[in-house]
């Protein structure tokens, strides 16, 4: 048994401006490192599927899907909100990065391997219901969980999100979804300045200071978040897998290391084999700081396995 990972030529092809973090070389740089690591020659690669209109209005809006397909330029750009640009390749790009989750969902709860990760470009867990932003055009973890949920009838599903701002699209998406139980860790005060005041017994928020450190992360962890998970006993688990928490990382200002996201991993893979045959899905959120993120990548795909 191995990790499966996703993800597909077309992510790279979502052409953002030359000083947006946001870029096609944060992908390169982990398929990079994941060859430098050696760590290709234990996992198994695959190309994700392209979601469907009809994936995506589980998780979003169908006036908000029809709106990003009839707007997707042709030439040039257009802004969907401050920070989340469409260019002409784009639509194609979201739709692989949202297909993958999808695609690894299917094969964690039917393939040879029980877990995946996948590597995709734009990231999704601001992209609310009804809404781009931060990036993110479609919420991909959010519309794997609903794929989970409508495809394969499962009735608990765990979102775990560690990106160091706060996943306030999935919770958007999934505030009144008790199916769904989502644990994040996210900086605070910071973007999107949401998360920090949320009331829900199946959404269990960590807001911890700038400067917040492995140690610390992970007393909080520990505390909240796997009582959460051993009372909901999850079918299958998914990670918004953001590595800007990096302490090399100036998106944010936590100083997480890649041994956190090795330990993390690790321990998502123990409650995944108690819980729900080993199943966990991992979908690359934010990080920035490309040596960092490829590197941080590598030791969480290694805890996986």
């Amino acid at each position: 048994m191995s990790v499966t990972v996703f993800s597909h030529p077309q992510c790279m092809q979502h052409q953002v401006t030359e000083v947006h973090p946001e870029e096609p070389a944060r992908l390169s740089a982990i398929n990079d490192q994941i060859i430098r690591s050696g760590l290709e020659l234990a996992i198994q690669q695959r190309d994700g599927a392209k979601a469907t209109q009809e994936q995506l209005f589980h998780a979003h809006s169908v006036d908000y899907v029809k709106d990003v397909f009839a707007r997707a330029p042709s030439e040039g750009h257009i802004w969907l909100d401050p920070d989340t640009l469409m260019t002409p390749g784009s639509l194609d790009a979201a739709l692989y990065a949202a297909g993958c989750g999808i695609s690894a969902v299917d094969e964690v709860m039917h393939g040879e391997n029980q877990r995946a990760f996948c590597v995709v470009r734009p990231p999704g867990h601001h992209a609310c219901y009804d809404k781009a932003m931060g990036f993110c055009i479609f919420n991909n973890i959010a519309v794997a969980a609903t794929h989970a949920l409508s495809a394969h009838n499962l009735e608990r599903v765990a979102i775990i999100d560690f990106d160091v701002h706060h996943g306030n699209g999935t919770e958007d998406i999934f505030f009144n979804d008790e199916r769904v139980l989502l644990c994040s860790s996210f900086q605070h005060p910071f973007y999107p300045d949401t998360g920090a005041d949320t009331i829900s017994p199946h959404i269990i928020n960590s807001p911890m200071p700038a400067g917040t450190t492995g140690e610390t992360w992970r007393e909080e962890v520990c505390a909240r978040w796997w009582p959460a998970l051993e009372s909901f006993e999850p079918q299958l688990i998914l990670v918004s897998a953001g590595f800007d928490g990096h302490a090399e990382d100036d998106m944010g200002n936590f100083k997480l290391r890649e041994e956190d996201y090795f330990w993390i991993a690790k321990e998502l893979k123990t409650y995944a084999e108690r819980y729900c045959s080993g199943r966990v899905v991992g979908m690359l959120e934010g990080g920035y700081d490309h040596s960092s993120l490829g590197r941080s990548v590598v030791a969480f795909i290694k805890g996986l396995i």
